[in-house]
Formats: structure tokens, C-alpha cells, sequence
């Protein structure tokens, strides 16, 4: 015995002196500090965590820097972007981790929009809702189950401020108003980030700046904004990122006043780190630092690492251009060894944070019971209630009978019926989605056997898949199957006999996923492929009809607008989106979203939104001359509107003060009441003018809001202060921000139009 135990001693020994020596455990018993690693780091170790290695085959990746797997054993690598399979995640950290020569860790990077495998409703939906806290609780979801999957970085928030309708990617942003926008960015944040614990993600604001105001609605196309513009509208979703405690940005693909965002130092120096005080890292757009020499601003490789490099991007995402150009910058002295530490020490520190040191690899036993939780889809389905817009409901045809007392048969007629990742949008579907409920199966689940439910398709929808998209071995969505000329006919017909033979009408048009996104911008607005003619044919048979729109932007509906009794905007709904539109139709949730955009009456008005200037001819002047001639210049639906099921009413508006100095606050208080039979949530929303200054002032501001639920009779007086963030500008004369002692007008009420009117003056 005494022998076995001196055996047993000799193992023991040996397995600790082992275990001590294997690199992750060796990680694990003390985290480094960043300045530490940085002075056991080569050069090329630097240069390979300022750059993002492609998860799938990029041929000009390995043109550039050869095998992504090469680069990572030999020198680690900072990020690995887009891999989509768990397993395949923890082989590639068992590399970096295992057998390069520092063991650091990778951080996995994912398009994390608005879900991982609970997918939410797009971003402009979730904006829709005016809910900050609902936004931020999606997002806290989103992180926790990208985390257990090993995604500890989302290229989220997009805050690019969107005032064109025809630019596809309004639907990963908040819209076209500074303010709400800021809030949506601060609630996005919150969610992502948290405390950066094992259960939260790096958020990255994008597309830094200016990428949303391209040129005709044109994805990738030049921007120029002047500098006032971009102070006062396109930075302020950004800045409110940044104050939130945003660890990363993204740099955009766009020229902005003909510099290429990514090479431009103005934004990614002077205003991020000298203005803002900006301590994370900076990451390009997926091939923007090449992309410089397609710009024309770089004539070379080498040229372009150095311009974006010193422009203040940090990090190089899947082009290879840092990994094959910066050390020798640095070696020709081009680019200095403190300013590569300097930009490795962020990316080094987010490591840290995030405890990969510690933890680097995902837990798989863990990952399922996190990614299919019940309580995520629940949340999911109540968010995309809270989402939708009713945008007309005449004669009250909604909220729909299920009972079958006052409805027998409903007909769902549409190419967006039956759709289940088209629910998603473009980047909700291509994480890891979960079964999609959609809009048939929604309905069907609701009415159970009291009405009957029958479905028609109609027409195809169909785009092209971008060649953007051709080798993301994510994309799970596509065109619908091209229809003959004569199967289009029938599937018309079927539709509109369906209509005539039931009670109601249910059609479920819009946009499919490839129609709405990145590379996506539309020239027209029209409801395509066939979809406007089958809506008016089916009004024209004279049944009740109610049109769901499922879509990532406003559509032309200008002839629904007046002859469609009941419009539902669902947006791109989500995971849970069918079972969510069939709780408004039938009245188990009450509408309450508002629009976060002004409508327009078609392309010709854009770009649009409430918050211009006054002209020398304004609109509401008795003889309106300017604008057009031959169509209204207001939007179809205001920024900021939205009806219910039941009605509110606003009164007793009072301010603390009529006078005030510049610089004191004010107190804005209001009275609203449900004047309705239902309990139901009002947007309460508060707009200022500032009548003169050193600069011409938008119309109107939205400066406060309140999502405030109250039953059917009930009061609640509202309270909002103004003061120093709400009432400064940046001025185009003065060159600063300013608060300016004027005469200023208040509003209350449910969307930009409101009435409510109140003034007040600020004194010196």
C-alpha cells in the first residue's frame, strides 16, 4: 500500500506540473494586463490583433495575406468575423488559445442586430414602439444568447439617422429624429453591454457618420452634410452611444464631403477621441480599408493601411490589408510603435473585460437551454405588439371578431402570409433563428375552429440575391420561386375569388427580406410584383379589408391610404411576429406604436422628415406657393403618429415659468386622459421651436416623450424639463454650441402635428 500511494503522489504531481503548463490554464490563473502582453508582443503579433480575420472564404483575403488559419497560429489574430457554427468557433479558439505563441484569445464577431436565436423585431420596429426600456431589455436577450453561443461581439447599434426612405438600411436604425434616435442608442447599448459580464456583448455604433444620408437613397453612395448638420442631426444618435459607454464603433463605406469615412480623420480623431473623450476601438466596414484605392483616395495597398491607420481605425475588418502593409509602415517609420500600442491596448482591454482570458471557449451543454427559452419567445412576441402601427382603422373594422359570432370565414391573402424568415429581415435572418411563427399560422392559432381561416398566395416576390450576399454562407433568405405569366393569372384569380366567398379580407403584402437591408435601396416605393394590383382587385369585390404590412421601410400606399379601411404597419416582426400581428387583429394586444419616420406619399417626396426650416413661402401660409404643384409636400402619416383602439385626449399644458435664463431648466407638465371604452398606451410627445437666433431654426424638435398606459377614464398629468441638452444647437456662425437667449414655442400631444401650444423666453 505504502508503494500505490507513493505511485499515486508521483501522478498527482506530475497532472498538477502539466496543468500548470497548459497554456489556457496557465491564462486562467492570472489575467494579464494589457501593457504587459503588448511587451512580449512582435510586431507582427500587434498587427495581427488590429485585424479581423474572414470565418468563411474571402478570395481576396488570402490574396492579400494569405490563410486565415496560417495567420492565426503563427501570430493570434484580434477578431474572426462571421462563423456560424458554435463547434467551429471553439476550434478556431482552441488554435488561438493553444497554439499561438501568447494564447490570446479571439473575439468572435457577429451581426447581431436584433436577435440571435430569438429573433425581435427590426430596428426601426423596436423604434416604432418608443420604449427604451423595451428596446433595452431585446437587446439584453440578444446578448445573452449570442454569449452562450460564443459571439461576444454584435455590430450593433446602427444609429445612421435615415431621412430617405429609398435607402434600404432604414430598417437597422431608428429613424429619421435626432432625439429618439439618441434614446434608442443609449437603450441599445444598455442592453448589449450591461456591465460586460459573462452574459453581455461588445455593442458597436455604426456606420460612423453620415452613411444615412447617401445620395438619392443610394447604399454606398458620397454624403455631404455640412458640419452643422452633422453636430445638430447625423453625430447625436452616436455621441448618446458614446456617452452610454459604447465599447466599439465602425468606421462607414461612404465618402463624407469627399473623404472616405474610413480614412477620415475628422471623425474617427478629432470628433471620437478629441471631442468625445472616445477610449474603446474603432473596427472598418467589411473591406473598407481596401476599398480606399477603389475610392480613389488611396493609390495603393500600402497607402490605404496608412491613411485608414491614421485616420484612427484600429482594427481592419477581413480585407488583410493591415496584416500584409502596417509593420512595414512602422518599419519605414511611417506609422510609429507607440501608436500601433495604442491601438492594440484597446482591443486587448475589451478582451480583458470580457473575461475570455478566463473563459474562451462555449460552453455547448449550457448553449441550448439559454438559446430555446420560452420566456425569450414571450418577449419577443410582446415586443412586436408593442411595435406596430395602426395607421387607419375606419369604422372601427378593427379589432376582429374570433369568436366566429360576428365573422365565419376570414380569407389571408398575400406573398407575406406564409413567409417565416422574410419575418426577420435581412440580418434577423441570418444569426441562428428560431422556427418562425408567421402571419397564417398567427391567425390560425387565434381564431382556432371558430372561423374558418383559408389562404391564397398571389404573387411571387422576387430580387436577386446582391452578389454582396453570394458567398455568406449565413444568408437563409431568397427570392420566392419565379411565376409564368399564366400561373401569376391564377394565382390573381384564387386570390380574389377567396375574397369574394369570405367575410374578410387579410392581406399580408410588403417586402421580402432580400427587398429591405444592405444593398437593398429601391428607386420606387410601389407595393411590387403584382401586390398593388391584387389589393385593389380585392377591395373592388367590396368585403372588409385589412392590410398588414411586413416591410423595412414605408411603401407607396398613397391608394390604400383612402380606400384600405384598416392598415397594420408590422414592420419585420420578428420570431414570434405572426402570433404578434393576430394579437393586434383581434384585439388581444392594443395597437401603440408611432411612426419613428414621416411617411411620404411616394419616392418623389424624399428625402423627408418634420424637422426642416422654415422657407420665405411655408407650407401653412394662406397663398402656398413653393413645393410642388402637382402633390401635397406634408408626408402621408407625420413623424411620430400611430392610433390605437381607443382615444386620447391632452389638455392643462403649463410650464414652470414663462421666463427663464439661459442655462436654468423649466418644467413642462400636461394632463392626458383615455377618453375610450379600452385601456390602451399613448406616445405623449413634447416639440420646441426656437422662433430666432444666430441660425434658422427646424419647425418643430421632438425634445421629450413618454409611453404612459392608462385604462379606459383614467388621467395622469405628464412631466418634462428642458433645459440645457434640450434647448442647445451647434451654430453654423458661431462655430459651437450654443443656448441662445429667444423666444421659444412648446407642443404636446400625439405625433409632430400636435396642437397643444405653450411659449416661453430665455433671457441672458
Amino acid at each position: 500500500m505504502p508503494c500505490l500511494r507513493s505511485r499515486a503522489s508521483q501522478i498527482f504531481t506530475l497532472f498538477f506540473a502539466l496543468t500548470l503548463l497548459h497554456p489556457l490554464c496557465r491564462l486562467s490563473s492570472q489575467t494579464p494586463k494589457a501593457d504587459d502582453l503588448l511587451r512580449k508582443m512582435t510586431l507582427e503579433e500587434k498587427v495581427a490583433q488590429l485585424s479581423q480575420l474572414p470565418g468563411f472564404p474571402i478570395p481576396e483575403f488570402r490574396e492579400q495575406a494569405g490563410n486565415p488559419e496560417d495567420v492565426l497560429r503563427k501570430y493570434g489574430a484580434g477578431s474572426v468575423l462571421w462563423v456560424t457554427d458554435p463547434k467551429e468557433r471553439n476550434r478556431l479558439q482552441h488554435i488561438a488559445v493553444d497554439e499561438s505563441r501568447l494564447h490570446i484569445p479571439i473575439l468572435f464577431g457577429l451581426d447581431v442586430i436584433h436577435g440571435y436565436r430569438t429573433i425581435f423585431p427590426s430596428p426601426i420596429a423596436m423604434a416604432s414602439s418608443w420604449d427604451p426600456k423595451l428596446v433595452e431589455g431585446a437587446q439584453t436577450i440578444a446578448a445573452r444568447e449570442s454569449r452562450a453561443a460564443g459571439i461576444a461581439w454584435t455590430f450593433g447599434p446602427m444609429v445612421d439617422i435615415a431621412r430617405d426612405a429609398r435607402w434600404g438600411r432604414m430598417e437597422e436604425g431608428a429613424g429619421e429624429d435626432p432625439y429618439l434616435g439618441a434614446a434608442i442608442a443609449r437603450a441599445q447599448v444598455r442592453g448589449f453591454q450591461g456591465d460586460l459580464g459573462p452574459d453581455r456583448v461588445l455593442a458597436c455604433a455604426n456606420h460612423f457618420a453620415g452613411y444615412g444620408a447617401a445620395d438619392g437613397g443610394r447604399d454606398y453612395d458620397s454624403s455631404y452634410i455640412p458640419e452643422e448638420l452633422m453636430w445638430n442631426v447625423y453625430l447625436a444618435p452616436f455621441k448618446a452611444a458614446a456617452d452610454a459607454g459604447v465599447a466599439t464603433f465602425m468606421s462607414a463605406y461612404m465618402d463624407l464631403n469627399d473623404v472616405p469615412a474610413t480614412g477620415n480623420r475628422w471623425l474617427n480623431h478629432d470628433v471620437l477621441r478629441e471631442a468625445w473623450n472616445f477610449k474603446g476601438f474603432v473596427v472598418s466596414d467589411a473591406n473598407a480599408v481596401h476599398s480606399l484605392i477603389i475610392h480613389g483616395y488611396a493609390r495603393d495597398g500600402q497607402d490605404a493601411a496608412q491613411k485608414a491607420f491614421t485616420a484612427g481605425i484600429n482594427m481592419d475588418m477581413a480585407s488583410g490589408t493591415y496584416l500584409k502593409y502596417l509593420a512595414d509602415e512602422v518599419k519605414q517609420s511611417r506609422v510609429s510603435m507607440r501608436e500601433i500600442d495604442d491601438a492594440v491596448r484597446p482591443i486587448l482591454e475589451a478582451k480583458i473585460r470580457l473575461g475570455l482570458f478566463e473563459h474562451p471557449f462555449t460552453d455547448l451543454s449550457r448553449m441550448d437551454s439559454v438559446l430555446n427559452s420560452p420566456e425569450h419567445m414571450q418577449a419577443s412576441r410582446t415586443a412586436a405588439q408593442r411595435s406596430m402601427v395602426l395607421l387607419r382603422n375606419e369604422q372601427n373594422l378593427l379589432p376582429l371578431d374570433k369568436t366566429g359570432q360576428k365573422i365565419k370565414s376570414i380569407a389571408v391573402i398575400g406573398p407575406m402570409a406564409d413567409v417565416q424568415n422574410d419575418l426577420l429581415g435581412l440580418w434577423g435572418a441570418m444569426t441562428n433563428p428560431a422556427q418562425t411563427v408567421n402571419v397564417l399560422q398567427g391567425i390560425k392559432n387565434t381564431v382556432g375552429n371558430a372561423v374558418s381561416v383559408e389562404f391564397a398566395h398571389g404573387p411571387n416576390l422576387r430580387r436577386d440575391i446582391p452578389s454582396f450576399f453570394e458567398n455568406v454562407p449565413m444568408l437563409t433568405v431568397k427570392e420566392q420561386p419565379k411565376q409564368t405569366s399564366e400561373e401569376a393569372q391564377r394565382a390573381f384569380d384564387e386570390a380574389v375569388a377567396l375574397a369574394k366567398r369570405s367575410d374578410v379580407a387579410v392581406l399580408v403584402m410588403g417586402e421580402i427580406a432580400l427587398m429591405s437591408g444592405e444593398a437593398a435601396s429601391r428607386s420606387s416605393l410601389r407595393l411590387s410584383s403584382g401586390q398593388e394590383e391584387l389589393l385593389e382587385a380585392v377591395v373592388a369585390t367590396g368585403k372588409p379589408v385589412v392590410l398588414v404590412l411586413v416591410n423595412g421601410r414605408p411603401v407607396d400606399i398613397s391608394w390604400a391610404s383612402e380606400h384600405v379601411p384598416a392598415i397594420l404597419e408590422a414592420w419585420y416582426p420578428g420570431s414570434q411576429g405572426g402570433n404578434a400581428v393576430a394579437d393586434v387583429l383581434f384585439g388581444d394586444a392594443n395597437p401603440a406604436g408611432h411612426l419613428p419616420v414621416s411617411w411620404p406619399r411616394n419616392s418623389g417626396q424624399l428625402p423627408l422628415y418634420y424637422n426642416h426650416n422654415r422657407t420665405q413661402a411655408p407650407e401653412d401660409a394662406p397663398n402656398f406657393t413653393s413645393r410642388y404643384w402637382d402633390l401635397s409636400s406634408k408626408p402621408l402619416y407625420p413623424f411620430g403618429y400611430g392610433l390605437s383602439y381607443t382615444t386620447f385626449s391632452f389638455e392643462n399644458l403649463k410650464l414652470s415659468r414663462q421666463e427663464a435664463k439661459v442655462g436654468a431648466s423649466l418644467e413642462v407638465s400636461v394632463e392626458i386622459t383615455n377618453t375610450g371604452s379600452r385601456a390602451g398606451d399613448a406616445v405623449v410627445q413634447l416639440y420646441t421651436h426656437q422662433r430666432a437666433g444666430s441660425a434658422s431654426r427646424p419647425v418643430r424638435e421632438l425634445k421629450g416623450f413618454q409611453r404612459v398606459s392608462l385604462a379606459a377614464g383614467a388621467k395622469q398629468a405628464i412631466h418634462f424639463t428642458l433645459g440645457k441638452d434640450e434647448l442647445q444647437f451647434w451654430s453654423p456662425t458661431k462655430k459651437q454650441w450654443v443656448v441662445e437667449p429667444e423666444q421659444f414655442d412648446v407642443w404636446v400631444g400625439e405625433d409632430s402635428t400636435a396642437k397643444l401650444h405653450a411659449e416661453f423666453r430665455l433671457t441672458p
